[in-house]
């Protein structure tokens, strides 16, 4: 499971990007008088991997967190090095976006608790400093407002993505309307001319008196013929009242915010374009799926891929949650995905790993042409 969410991949280069600020806070300490500042030095590099690390290890965040910002609130107690717990505020904030909100609660309150005790600490220690034009309200500015621009982009960014897949969702649903026109037209006028052939021919057959050895075979075919466009007509009208996979995202799409869990989507305007049956049998699972990470998966996030190549279709579902154990008493759901995608040749699997649960539905092109 290499794949990771889309848009958390984006926020890691823009993670990158910050530490080109770096050098600025470590030529504080440039260059080496004492041992403090070997000190300091070192603890930059240790600040360095724990950046990475929650940048790239999402399962370690609950300490890698916490030790990025008390390391950073440490240079800003004992050394007054205000940048860098700039860092954090613009990362972990970032990122615990997708998360409920007290979770940022938590976080934004313990940042300013640090900040607030490094300028208390600055104010006992060095107070001619505390009032220093030199060290000045912008130097303090960006510490004070990075986690909160920070965490208002992260969202917006988030709700933006949200709206747009919404806005497709609802102009599939247009074009959906427009297919349901063609179903009852072909219903209303191709049904009941079928059904007129099929009375007509049988009709005609139980009149015709001459030749019957050479009309009645002809008339058998015609009533054989029409009974069965009569039932593909049939069929093909259920089979577009059934849910579309843009149907079932915008049905569960607003179940998951309900739930607090976020939905992102590749790939769905081209799924939607998929064949109805392969859009139903998908659509089916990936309700069944959706509901199992509302109820067992703990999570804060989802990612729906939909992928197509020469020889099949491919949904790929991974969530952010703890859930470890597939089976569990008394539930079926499991079961009935995979048995509904084995009607039609396909495979269904789930894995997990440190990012999370990972479900991948398979249907063969063969099956469905």
């Amino acid at each position: 499971m290499a794949k990771r969410f889309e848009w958390l991949r984006n926020m890691q280069w823009a993670s990158y990007v910050w530490l080109l600020y770096l050098p600025f806070s470590i030529m504080l300490y440039l260059p080496v008088k004492s041992k403090a500042d070997i000190l300091w030095l070192t603890l930059c590099g240790v600040f360095l991997v724990l950046y990475v690390l929650v940048s790239e290890v999402p399962s370690s965040r609950r300490l890698t967190i916490p030790l990025e910002l008390l390391l950073t609130g440490a240079f800003a107690i004992f050394t007054f090095n205000f940048y860098m717990i700039i860092f954090p505020g613009w990362q972990i904030s970032f990122i615990i976006a997708s998360y409920p909100r007290k979770y940022f609660h938590w976080f934004v309150g313990s940042y300013y608790t640090l900040f607030a005790l490094a300028l208390i600490r600055l104010a006992f220690v060095i107070p001619q400093d505390f009032t220093d034009p030199q060290l000045g309200i912008l130097s303090l500015f960006f510490p004070l407002v990075s986690p909160l621009v920070s965490y208002w982009f992260a969202r917006s960014v988030v709700q933006r993505r949200q709206l747009q897949q919404t806005n497709r969702r609802l102009e599939n649903l247009v074009r959906r309307g427009e297919r349901e026109r063609i179903a009852r037209d072909l219903h209303d006028t191709l049904g009941q001319s079928f059904s007129m052939i099929t009375l007509k021919a049988e009709l005609a057959q139980k009149l015709l008196q001459k030749a019957p050895d050479k009309v009645s075979g002809e008339l058998q075919d015609i009533a054989q013929t029409s009974r069965a466009n009569l039932q593909l007509v049939r069929t093909i009208v259920n089979g577009l009242h059934e849910e579309s996979i843009g149907e079932v995202l915008l049905t569960q799409g607003q179940n998951l915010a309900q739930a607090k869990v976020i939905l992102l989507t590749q790939g769905e305007e081209a799924a939607n374009n998929w064949p109805t049956t392969v859009q139903n049998r998908f659509g089916a699972v990936l309700t069944e799926a959706i509901t199992n990470i509302i109820r067992h998966a703990k999570a804060h996030q989802a990612q729906i891929d939909f992928l197509e190549t020469a020889t099949h279709y491919q949904v790929q579902i991974l969530d952010d949650g703890q859930a470890t154990s597939f089976v569990r008493p008394g539930s079926n759901g499991i079961q009935g995905m995979r048995a509904r995608l084995a009607e039609v040749k396909g495979d269904f699997d789930i894995s997990h790993s440190r990012q999370g649960t990972l479900v991948t539905l398979t249907i063969p092109k063969e099956a469905n042409t």
